[in-house]
């Protein structure tokens, strides 16, 4: 049986990733003692390593398609490691003008929307990110419009890893896997309209419709309406000299803008394979549309304040981020990441409902499910 120290040295530990010092496990275990566990927890998350042990290792993986949680820091990961500690509606990670850096007192090479020298200097330095990550926004620090900014979709690293060839639709489904908790197949549903399905997929793929009306369009009737929204943004580098795309930058086109291929402000990617099926949807805009909303998938509980469509990757952001599935996400992913485990039976389903409750209910601020999640895994 573990007493009030014995808990609070896991609490600590979970959090921070390091041991506790005697007169931090002594005042957390006073809380604890009290029934007070969040109290406790907060004292564990306030040691630097809680942001740059826990939370970065958290997060590395959402930034690139490898899940690679040693991925160099970046400003997606700064950004939403930034938005936790300040306490900020999590909600914003998907649609806010909102962009993390390190302070100036640092003497960093300058942020650059072509490397990413910047994070690289604060992670070589060991940069303690409680103390010295600096709110910016996308707008001032990259020029991109601020109605063209959409949180972490925005961001360079997400850019790279998700917009860089293809079709843009590897960063509607990366942000389903890393902010929904869910990958295509989840969502599948094949009694939604085809109408928006691009033109660059086949209706009869190895020479049978019955592919495409009982499996193809169960994702791309869903996903190709909602990826729409990315339709000016594009990730340029130079294959030739830099094939990884280091030295790349995420590119939106303007109002006024036209891309050379489609005469539009639309990417050329959105129009590429057009003969695979020329009576396919032709992307002529950023306008987006949620046929998620009916049919199965409203399930995942989407804002019904919300319009459930509009223009480009802001408000998209939010359609998603506003609904049940992204709290609920949000709460098992810290549940995981604190307990070491993922939910195993009914006491701890009921325990991610009650925290998913409390999220939203405490103005969707993450460090109160962190607490949450240690005080449940303590130990008895």
């Amino acid at each position: 049986m573990a007493g009030p120290r014995e808990q609070a040295a896991r609490m600590h530990n979970r959090l921070a990733g390091v041991p506790a010092s005697d007169s931090v496990l002594d005042d957390m275990a006073s809380h604890i003692t009290a029934g007070d566990d969040f109290s406790a927890a907060m004292i564990a998350m306030d040691n630097p390593a809680f942001y740059n042990v826990t939370l970065k290792h958290w997060v590395t993986p959402w930034t690139n398609e490898a899940f690679d949680v040693y991925a160099p820091l970046n400003d997606y990961t700064a950004t939403v490691i930034g938005l936790i500690r300040d306490d900020a509606d999590f909600r914003d990670v998907l649609s806010a003008d909102v962009l993390y850096v390190g302070d100036a007192s640092l003497n960093l090479p300058a942020y650059s929307t072509t490397n990413n020298h910047h994070y690289a200097a604060m992670e070589e330095n060991v940069v303690d990110l409680q103390a010295h990550l600096q709110q910016s926004t996308q707008s001032a620090e990259t020029g991109l419009p601020a109605d063209a900014t959409a949180g972490v979709l925005t961001t360079r690293a997400a850019a790279k890893a998700f917009f860089k060839d293809g079709t843009n639709r590897a960063m509607f489904r990366f942000t389903l896997i890393n902010h929904l908790c869910t990958d295509l197949e989840g969502v599948a549903d094949i009694t939604r309209s085809p109408d928006r399905v691009r033109q660059d997929v086949s209706r009869s793929p190895g020479g049978d419709s019955r592919l495409f009306h009982n499996n193809c369009v169960g994702c791309h009737s869903g996903m190709d309406p909602l990826a729409q929204a990315f339709a000016y943004y594009n990730y340029e580098y130079d294959a030739d000299s830099d094939p990884d795309g280091e030295q790349g930058a995420l590119v939106y086109n303007r109002n006024g803008m036209t891309d050379p291929d489609t005469g539009l402000r639309v990417q050329a990617k959105y129009w590429i394979n057009s003969n695979n099926f020329v009576h396919g949807y032709i992307t002529e805009d950023d306008a987006w549309e949620n046929y998620w909303r009916e049919g199965y998938n409203q399930h995942l509980g989407w804002d019904p304040a919300l319009p459930g469509q509009g223009n480009g990757a802001k408000s998209m952001g939010r359609e998603l981020a506003h609904s049940e599935k992204f709290a609920t996400c949000q709460v098992t992913k810290v549940f995981e990441e604190v307990c070491l485990r993922k939910p195993q039976d009914a006491a701890d389903r009921s325990q991610i409902a009650a925290m998913t409750s409390a999220f939203a209910s405490d103005g969707y601020r993450m460090k109160p499910v962190f607490a949450g999640a240690a005080s449940y895994c303590k130990g008895e």
